[in-house]
């Protein structure tokens, strides 16, 4: 089981990470926005995460920390 966090400050929404999961955990929070104006990704699923670090590859901001 892996844990993910994610610098919601940062994470311009883009959605590459979202894609990436193999698992389809992520989504975007769409009732949130940040300070850049976007609404962040989320791991809508955390207690299913396996620690595959897929999303944080992907990640081209490296907002995204997973740990096993």
């Amino acid at each position: 089981m892996g844990k993910v966090t994610f610098n919601q400050d940062i994470c311009k929404g883009c959605g590459l990470c979202i894609l990436a999961c193999p698992l389809h955990l992520l989504a975007l929070d769409k009732n949130t926005i940040n300070r850049k104006g976007y609404s962040p990704a989320y791991i809508a699923e955390p207690e299913k995460c396996i620690g595959c670090a897929s999303c944080a590859m992907m990640c081209p901001d490296s907002v995204i920390t997973v740990e096993r």
